[in-house]
């Protein structure tokens, strides 16, 4: 399913990281970061609640806007109940919608926020995300503390909060379209190889996105996957030769969140917040420049339960799509 819009843009947008983001590439972006994953908190969930509901105060900070201006808070996270945002929220005090899309909840969201506001059911919203090293670790796998190794094709879970707004205010950046995937059976049970099991779903979304509009990839200046990481990006590239379509427009935040040659971080990045991360920092200033004016942003997510993967079950996974267009 996909959707044109008439009325939506992108106003501003804040970026709250830890450690490992910090020491990465894109460090001179980021609002605020913390020299440690307790983030001045007792516990992992804790300091991933706090990241989550700084990123909406920075943002509303930086957009010179009170809560009592902002409509709806579209936001979600990885953690079981929607943790962060559910203990986020009601600090922060804005109507809340809670979404999960495991990795690919930020274009969710924001494809929700869009179609809200193009409808003129909302004049604005905050999309915001979350997600968390060492409380998603424990959660899906198991905590860091038994030193258990990992795979080469293994993902390491950023930890950051980020935000958005989107408003019918115009900007430079526009939300041009956006595409809504299909929950994808990979065939594949295995949880650290994220980048085989969402890869299918990333390449069908795209296809469908180009297909319903009468689209060659070669509109888009930048096809950004969302955390595919370094296997992951193979596997998509290998899946669209057989749509015929070559993806030389394409990259992966993953592969752009940290120094793959001098961090540990396995195949990449991965977690819910890795896209925007990327995307609201290093992305967006390429947009304002005016170096890239189309870009897809294609969010993927391993849709997965400990308790499915436990009964050897496969994985399911989902990409949502979403075009934004420099005016």
């Amino acid at each position: 399913m996909t959707f044109k819009y008439n009325n939506v843009y992108i106003n501003n947008w804040s970026t709250i990281v830890g450690p490992y983001e910090a020491r990465g590439p894109l460090k001179k972006y980021f609002d605020k970061y913390y020299n440690n994953l307790y983030c001045m908190e007792k516990t992992w969930e804790q300091a991933e609640v706090k990241l989550l509901r700084e990123s909406v105060y920075y943002l509303l900070s930086k957009s010179d806007k009170d809560i009592d201006d902002i409509d709806i808070h579209i936001s979600g996270d990885l953690l079981n109940q929607l943790t962060s945002t559910s203990y986020a929220s009601h600090q922060v005090g804005i109507p809340l919608l809670g979404i999960y899309a495991a990795c690919a909840t930020s274009v969710e969201g924001m494809i929700i926020a869009s179609n809200m506001i193009d409808a003129n059911q909302v004049n604005n919203a905050i999309v915001s995300v979350s997600s968390h090293n060492n409380a998603a670790e424990k959660q899906f796998r198991q905590p860091v503390e038994y030193g258990g190794p990992k795979k080469r094709t293994s993902t390491f879970t950023a930890t950051g909060g980020a935000s958005v707004l989107l408003s019918n205010k115009s900007s430079y950046i526009r939300v041009e379209s956006a595409t809504i995937g299909k929950s994808i059976n990979s065939s594949i049970c295995d949880v650290n190889h994220m980048g085989a099991v969402m890869a299918i779903a990333a390449g069908d979304t795209i296809r469908k996105h180009l297909n319903d509009l009468n689209r060659d990839i070669s509109y888009y200046d930048l096809v950004l996957t969302g955390d595919l990481g370094v296997y992951g990006k193979k596997i998509l590239k290998d899946c669209m030769k057989e749509y015929n379509i070559d993806l030389k427009n394409h990259d992966d935040s993953a592969c752009m969140l940290y120094d793959l040659n001098n961090q540990k971080v396995y195949a990449g990045a991965s977690g819910p917040v890795c896209l925007p991360l990327v995307t609201y920092t290093h992305i967006f200033s390429k947009m304002k420049q005016r170096k890239l004016k189309r870009v897809l942003l294609v969010a993927t997510g391993s849709l997965h339960s400990v308790s499915m993967v436990n009964q050897k079950q496969n994985i399911p996974s989902i990409a949502h799509a979403i075009s934004l267009e420099v005016i």
